[in-house]
């Protein structure tokens, strides 16, 4: 039996269906389930907002924008100030990103261009797999594993080969620990590979097959073809892959508060303790009280528009090149 003989035979039956009452009860309760669905992520997500900002509310007003250049964090004195902390977001996350890049972008390159068809699907979900790893048993395991490493053996021989350089040499300083800024570094770049290398992948697969087969039909090579076609048309969808990456890792607490040292401080010296505001928070809520919970909701609000902006950059470029996808 044809397509067409099937569809006619089918028409009748189909058209006989939708005009059921049961049909159409059943479309009008698919849209109003979807409805509902979709306006209640708004509500959570709406509510959420309120609470924390109505939390924070007293802090604002009190320390405001200077809440953000202040370093002292003292509940016994009632003293806040968020600097030490956003100092160890920021330096945990962004030497996560500079580490996740450019091996995600390795690994979504080895599996869209030169991985054996054979292997794509395996590595990629034992890539992705890590994604899926409780941030708890990740950092156990740089409790356990990783900070002894760290100190017996990688953080010396970084001293060892990069501590003589002005400027950089004071980021790998001669004091080693199984804790502080470069563990947490180091985790978070394992939390965040699996979703910048992700998205990558996915991007790389809507570069236009004909652009790549051109390139090769003018005698480049594979690399050539990669550095002049693939990278160029993807770079938007790489800067929101790792946007996306970077509002994960600014997030993270658990991991981050487990191997980071939970000592705020503002040094320059990667192998030193700090802490995150997301760790602060993780850290310090449940036994906070009056200014202290305030101080910590307004954190919380930080983190929160953080994450907003990563999030609202990334879905710009994602949408720019599907723009340019659908115009090829």
């Amino acid at each position: 039996m044809t397509t067409e003989s099937a569809a006619a035979s089918l028409g009748p039956a189909l058209s006989g269906r939708r005009r059921g009452i049961l049909d159409r009860f059943g479309d009008r309760g698919l849209y109003l389930i979807t409805l509902a669905a979709a306006i209640g992520s708004v509500v959570i997500l709406g509510g959420l907002t309120y609470k924390v900002i109505d939390e924070a509310s007293s802090a604002i007003s009190s320390y405001g924008l200077g809440f953000l250049t202040t370093s002292n964090w003292d509940p016994v004195h009632e003293q806040f100030g968020a600097a030490q902390l956003l100092y160890g977001t920021a330096v945990s996350s962004f030497g996560a990103l500079l580490l996740a890049t450019p091996l995600s972008i390795a690994i979504a390159l080895f599996l869209t261009e030169l991985a054996p068809r054979g292997t794509r699907t395996p590595i990629a979900t034992l890539v992705e797999l890590l994604a899926g790893i409780p941030s708890v048993i990740l950092g156990l395991w740089g409790i356990l594993v990783l900070g002894p490493a760290m100190q017996s053996t990688i953080e010396p021989a970084l001293h060892s080969a990069l501590g003589w350089i002005p400027v950089i040499g004071s980021l790998f300083g001669g004091e080693y620990g199984i804790v502080g800024l470069f563990p947490a570094i180091v985790i978070l770049t394992i939390m965040t590979v699996p979703i910048v290398s992700s998205l990558t992948r996915e991007i790389f697969t809507t570069v236009p097959p004909t652009a790549k087969e051109g390139a090769l039909a003018l005698g480049g090579t594979r690399w050539e073809m990669i550095k002049t076609v693939v990278l160029p048309y993807s770079r938007p969808g790489i800067v929101a892959a790792v946007m996306l990456g970077l509002g994960r890792a600014v997030g993270e607490a658990i991991a981050v508060s487990q191997v980071i040292g939970g000592a705020p401080g503002i040094h320059a010296n990667l192998f030193l303790p700090a802490q995150s505001a997301a760790g602060q928070i993780a850290a310090q809520y449940l036994g906070a009280t009056g200014p202290a919970t305030a101080a910590l909701a307004y954190l919380a609000v930080i983190l929160l528009l953080l994450s907003v902006v990563f999030n609202a950059m990334a879905r710009i470029l994602v949408r720019a090149v599907q723009q340019r996808a659908s115009q090829t």
